[in-house]
């Protein structure tokens, strides 16, 4: 599936009622590049303490079956930044009003209206009973869609150091998702 309204339209018809996404990052070398801010490398991610390239997988609820990949966003880019800039964000919005929930981690914290995130303590505080029965809930249905990224990453050796233009990570991790999907005989 390479377009999000095909991947979300497949996930509907196989019955989901969520849909999972979450970030990860590609590693790169053989890259500086100056970011907005001075002193601050437009590829350096935190997230990895390395370089690399920001990449937003939609995944299947029921075994992390990844169904879409973003383009690729610079490293230093938060999970919300990330998912914003792809252009993906009024597809969900409309998955969400029909369909069902889009759960998230809480590195999309920003995006809190449009996604389903975790409650998140306050700084020297607690969780009150309803936000620690909400993260129970939803942190093991999450979880399942960290297996995408590592599905698409221990597949394919070429996604966990990518040596060209790291502008490219974004059309390898597409063609490893293509790839995945002929080989398995599945779409959702």
């Amino acid at each position: 599936m390479s377009d999000l309204p095909g991947a979300l339209l497949a996930a509907k018809a196989a019955g989901y009622d969520h849909v999972i996404v979450d970030g990860t990052v590609i590693e790169t070398d053989r890259v500086r590049l100056p970011g907005p801010t001075p002193g601050v490398d437009l590829w350096w991610s935190a997230k990895a303490h390395n370089h690399g390239g920001n990449i937003q997988v939609v995944s299947a609820p029921d075994d992390g079956w990844p169904l879409w990949t973003s383009d690729v966003r610079p490293g230093r880019e938060h999970d919300s930044t990330a998912l914003r800039a792809s252009g993906a964000l009024p597809v969900p919005a409309d998955w969400t009003t029909e369909v069902g929930e889009i759960l998230t981690d809480l590195g999309y914290e920003g995006l809190r209206d449009q996604v389903t995130i975790p409650a998140k303590r306050a700084k020297g505080g607690g969780l009150t009973l309803d936000q620690q029965n909400h993260n129970r809930t939803h942190n093991p249905l999450r979880a399942v869609g960290e297996r995408a990224n590592a599905l698409l990453k221990v597949t394919f050796r070429a996604l966990r150091n990518v040596t060209l233009d790291p502008w490219k990570i974004g059309q390898i991790t597409k063609a490893a998702l293509v790839i995945l999907h002929t080989e398995h005989g599945r779409t959702t």
